[in-house]
């Protein structure tokens, strides 16, 4: 398989922040992939962990373990569980959030990163956004020199138009390969998983994928906004 522009000429590893299990999926399962079948090494972080009471033990054990079956279907080398509250990182000190992204891409090193978009809904979402970048500045001696963010249904589409930063798409991946792929792996997630019209359903998903990719006349894609390519 060739190449992924502007991932081309990159050898290093390639980080997918997702604010909570099956978000990576959602936004970049066709696109992980793609890369771990392209040989690259493929790492997600999981910014936040269900707490009780709001999460039992059993969902939560429950969804770690549908992500670990997911991560192994997509070729995903490692995941990083980062373990911060779920649905409470707004009342988390974002200086710990800073820093916890930031040793893992430190420790990492990674040349790509893709992260959520700052626009969605959910303020996770935002906040990884946010840190994800704040642990990227580009005056460190390393740091990743592409990051582009996702798209996650249900979260990026539901937010306020001209009031919020809106998702413009300015980057697409072919997935015409790896999008059944991509439908399966969201399938483990079956805690998940809603039945249509709902936005988390199998369906949405695949329809979504046809048309980013009848954009730029593909059969399946996945979209991002690019938000830095150093070259």
């Amino acid at each position: 398989m060739t190449a992924l522009t502007p991932f081309d000429g990159q050898d290093g590893p390639v980080l997918v922040v997702a604010p909570h299990p099956d978000d990576e999926v959602l936004g970049a399962g066709g696109t992980i992939a793609r890369l771990a079948d392209a040989g690259r090494a493929v790492h997600i972080a999981i910014v936040t962990t269900g707490r009780s009471p709001r999460f039992s033990t059993e969902q939560i054990a429950n969804v770690q373990a549908e992500a670990k079956a997911a991560h192994e279907h997509l070729g995903v080398t490692h995941t990083h569980w980062l373990d911060f509250p779920a649905a409470e990182l707004a009342e988390h000190p974002h200086g710990d959030l800073n820093a916890g992204l930031g040793t893992l891409i430190r420790d990492l090193d990674p040349s790509v990163i893709l992260a959520p978009h700052p626009g969605d809904i959910h303020l996770d979402h935002q906040l990884s956004f946010l840190s994800t970048l704040v642990a990227s500045r580009p005056y460190q001696d390393k740091y990743p020199t592409t990051i582009a963010a996702y798209e996650t249904l249900s979260e990026t589409n539901w937010n306020a138009p001209y009031l919020t930063p809106p998702f413009v798409p300015n980057m697409f991946v072919d997935i015409s390969d790896t999008l059944e792929r991509k439908l399966e792996a969201f399938q483990l997630f079956a805690s998940q998983v809603k039945q249509p019209p709902h936005e988390r359903s199998v369906q949405s998903l695949k329809a979504l994928a046809t048309l980013r990719g009848a954009t730029v006349h593909r059969a399946a894609a996945e979209s991002f906004v690019l938000v830095r390519s150093v070259i």
